[in-house]
């Protein structure tokens, strides 16, 4: 119902920022989480950027997924929450309980703050890291009936979405009441971004872009546009088929990292001068990864090729997502209007 307030935690982010701005263009009022209340002008800036000015119906709330604090205010007099905040660090952590606690236990505070409170629905962002993950390869695509293993060999960010999205499905067995929950499991998410804060899937396509990539690994990944992403949250909130239910937000066919850099060289002209588009040998990667912690959580998934299917949220919500080239030309094309590559100067 427009008019009706949504709280989205984790203003900051790059889902959250598409989400908050597709609420506000929907006629919904919004309620957004932060730190700190410092970062409200970042994150007003962000939607502005992307052609809303929201005023009064873009309100702020201070709470941390590491607290309790906080979030009994945060939800109060809203009708739905979508909580997309969940720590996603560019590379290893020390420990990895430092991103599994504030993933799991955010997620639980969230949803006893929102079953305290009356609120209808909670839709939470899991990932594909806790579909598509540790498990032997059948030569299917991933469905929304699969689970990583989290006793395999996978990393913390992919143990943490996992352990995060089995705690939330544990809870509303348990004690959720009322409470309805839906799940969005994104693959790499692309397309436009509109400030400083964007995420991981983004930077592999700035790396590409600025030429830090010496080649292209042989990794193959899902692609789906955020402003996709953001729709599907907006549907699975709303549509009664959602209740109880996850969802893959995928746009198509996986994509080999060398497939994205023929995307790019042959959509971007001039900006795309640098990119690589010759295949690095495994060994290679493995040799930079000795050095650098970004490409160390890639090296698990070498020539592991994957695929997922999205037929369940377009039959069941009727969601209709970009195609995978719309969704990396969307990026590069922002990354180039933002000056957020090393060498956007020469670009015209």
């Amino acid at each position: 119902m427009a008019g009706e307030l949504v709280l989205v935690t984790g203003g900051t982010g790059f889902i959250a920022a598409h989400c908050i701005l597709q609420l506000v263009n929907a006629g919904y009022r919004v309620r957004t989480t932060v730190r700190s209340l410092k970062r409200e002008s970042d994150v007003r800036a962000t939607v502005k950027a992307g052609g809303a000015e929201p005023g009064d119906s873009l309100t702020f709330a201070t709470a941390d997924l590491l607290s309790d604090e906080g979030w009994p205010e945060a939800v109060a007099g809203c009708g739905f929450v979508l909580h997309v905040a969940s720590p996603f660090p560019p590379g290893v952590p020390k420990h990895e309980d430092d991103l599994i606690v504030p993933a799991r236990e955010g997620a639980l505070r969230v949803l006893r703050a929102a079953r305290d409170a009356g609120i209808k629905r909670v839709v939470l962002t899991s990932s594909f890291a806790a579909i598509g993950y540790g498990q032997n390869q059948t030569g299917r695509p991933f469905t929304e009936q699969d689970w990583t293993d989290p006793n395999s060999n996978v990393g913390a960010y992919v143990k943490s979405k996992t352990l995060a999205e089995r705690a939330a499905w544990d809870f509303m067995a348990r004690e959720g009441g009322a409470l309805e929950l839906s799940v969005v499991n994104p693959v790499g998410v692309f397309g436009p971004v509109l400030g400083p804060d964007y995420s991981t899937s983004i930077q592999l396509v700035q790396s590409l872009m600025d030429g830090t990539l010496p080649g292209c690994p042989r990794l193959s990944f899902g692609v789906v546009d955020v402003r996709d992403v953001a729709d599907l949250h907006l549907r699975a909130m709303t549509n009664p088929a959602a209740r109880g239910e996850r969802f893959l937000a995928v746009a198509g066919d996986f994509m080999r990292i060398q497939e994205i850099a023929q995307v790019l060289k042959g959509r971007m002209g001039q900006a795309a001068a640098r990119v690589p588009t010759r295949e690095l040998p495994d060994w290679v990667v493995r040799l930079l990864a000795v050095f650098n912690g970004r490409v160390k959580l890639i090296v698990p998934e070498l020539g592991r090729f994957k695929n997922a299917t999205n037929a369940k949220a377009r039959d069941t919500l009727g969601w209709a997502p970009r195609s995978n080239e719309e969704a990396i030309v969307a990026t590069a094309e922002s990354l180039v209007r933002l000056g957020l590559l090393k060498n956007s100067n020469s670009v015209g």
